[in-house]
């Protein structure tokens, strides 16, 4: 093994020249963006009005709130909660305030619990809600697998990756929002933002009873989630629908690897298992695209059993069947989207209804908490949210602050899925072989990659290294004995295959943002004078 160290030290040391001359390259582009602002009808003094049945006007909430929160999953009970814990006078206007059930957002990793620590929230992930600790990943590829542990050394025995049923998490969180009492919660379906000039003064919604009302607020905070109806005023969606999610729960079973996710690079895609309580092990079966066999007319069972079954764990496969024969099969539509914000006075997008990325990583709420601490410390100096254009270009700075650990997970995200997946393509298979066999040399080569997934160490350049590092990899176990012309050419195709996925992903997190937040002038924004 010792030539394949030898061998990639000496091309990985030619990355760094070829990574700076990419980079140069790409910011040598750039394109003017046009945004699309929707109409408005805007009465004299320049506010929404939308007349009910009778002719009259809506009633308003108005008097004494600093922040109107639209939502209250994750990302928004979350907010409502460090905001009310500073004082902030909020009102929170959520759709349904049932215990939602979702087959995703049951993963948080490390980074994300050490935010959620930050915030004063770690007790809604313990053992209330029967979350359990996770400690990495398992890794299976054609009968071998390895194990890819969590860098924890230096931290405490509580701190480790949690796993535990999304709708449990959330309603804990908004249990701990009710107890302030600073803050509104109440059910309500957010319809219209209310602007004036260019400047969002607060939101229109129906509430409870169906009756329409108003409620005004300086800051306005939109985290209404992946299906969000009010991102279109404040960013230019480009979402991305890369494949579909097939949710299973496998009861009273063990893992091969106790308090450890499980990824089987699986044919076409990948397959996952984790615990999400002391007797249930969710599976999520990855299916490319965006159509899925029939649930109704038994099609999705038939797939589970003749394509996915085979490929499954023995260890899982009898409670695997068991949970298809039960018949309790979701599915769900994966989304991707990178933020590309349009700065509006008076307003600010959150969480998935403002960055996704494919949840193959699980980084989805390690983002948003993260997005949500870095938030609440650039309002902390601010006494006094009224000056809207101010606090607008003040807030700037967040969407470059929040690149390191936003673009390392999201990068990570969707460079692996497409790696993952299977392809015909000989080079995309050399690619899934490489990162399997790097992953598993353990060191450096396990220890980086799992500490970029884990938020523990959001560095972009370390991304781009290790991903170019396994391409490196792949390249030298195919010129070892000797190259020979069909060698070299597959390596040449693994090489610009590995430039064909990461590139453009690091194009629409940013180039400068991800890797030179210092030339961005909002970087250094201080707050505005009160």
């Amino acid at each position: 093994m010792d030539y394949q160290y030898v061998l990639g030290g000496v091309l990985v040391s030619l990355l760094g020249s070829v990574f700076f001359m990419i980079i140069n390259t790409t910011l040598s582009g750039g394109r003017k963006k046009v945004v699309e602002k929707d109409s408005r009808c805007i009465n004299g003094d320049g506010y929404v009005r939308m007349p009910s049945q009778n002719g009259s006007f809506q009633p308003e909430i108005a008097s004494g709130t600093d922040v109107v929160i639209v939502g209250a999953g994750v990302a928004g009970a979350a907010l409502a909660y460090t905001l009310g814990k500073e004082g902030r006078r909020v009102h929170v206007i959520e759709r349904d305030l049932s215990e939602p059930d979702r087959i995703v957002g049951e993963l948080l990793q490390p980074g994300g619990y050490l935010k959620l620590i930050e915030l004063g929230l770690a007790d809604c992930a313990n053992e209330s809600i029967d979350a359990q600790k996770v400690f990495g990943y398992a890794l299976y590829k054609n009968g071998n697998d390895t194990k890819l542990s969590y860098p924890l050394e230096n931290y405490t025995s509580d701190i480790a990756g949690r796993s535990f049923h999304n709708g449990r998490f959330i309603q804990r969180m908004r249990e701990r929002v009710a107890t302030l009492k600073n803050v509104t919660l109440e059910q309500g379906t957010v319809t219209t933002l209310i602007e004036e000039k260019g400047t969002v003064k607060g939101v229109m919604y129906k509430n409870r009873a169906g009756e329409e009302m108003r409620s005004y607020a300086p800051l306005t905070i939109v985290c209404d989630g992946c299906f969000s109806n009010l991102r279109r005023n404040l960013c230019t969606p480009k979402v991305d629908n890369p494949s579909c999610f097939v949710g299973l729960i496998l009861e009273n079973c063990d893992l091969p690897h106790a308090n450890h996710g499980h990824v089987i690079l699986g044919d076409p895609s990948p397959i996952l298992f984790y615990p999400i309580s002391s007797t249930e092990v969710r599976c999520l079966v990855d299916i490319p695209g965006t159509k899925v066999p029939s649930v109704a007319n038994g099609e999705m069972a038939k797939y589970l059993k003749t394509v996915v079954a085979p490929q499954v764990p023995p260890q899982l496969l009898k409670s695997f069947l068991a949970a298809v024969e039960k018949g309790n099969i979701r599915t769900m539509q994966n989304k991707s989207m990178p933020a590309t914000p349009v700065p509006t006075p008076g307003a600010i997008l959150l969480g998935d209804a403002f960055n996704m990325r494919h949840p193959l990583t699980g980084g989805g709420m390690t983002v948003a908490l993260s997005d949500i601490v870095l938030l609440r410390d650039l309002l902390r100096p601010l006494t006094d949210l009224s000056d809207a254009p101010a606090l607008c270009e003040y807030l700037e700075s967040f969407y470059t602050l929040r690149k390191p650990v936003s673009s390392t997970i999201n990068t990570l995200a969707g460079a692996l899925y497409k790696v993952f997946c299977a392809s015909p393509d000989p080079a995309r298979q050399e690619m899934r072989e490489a990162c399997f066999d790097y992953l598993s040399l353990g060191g450096i080569c396990s220890y980086g990659p799992i500490s970029l997934l884990s938020g523990l160490n959001p560095r972009p350049i370390h991304l781009f290294l290790h991903f170019f590092a396994v391409a490196v990899y792949g390249i030298g176990r195919l010129m070892i004995p000797f190259p020979t012309p069909k060698r070299v050419w597959l390596g040449t195709r693994l090489i610009l295959g590995a430039s064909g996925i990461i590139f453009p992903i690091i194009k629409g997190e940013g180039v400068r943002q991800m890797f030179f937040p210092g030339t961005i002038p909002a970087y250094y924004n201080a707050p505005p004078l009160q």
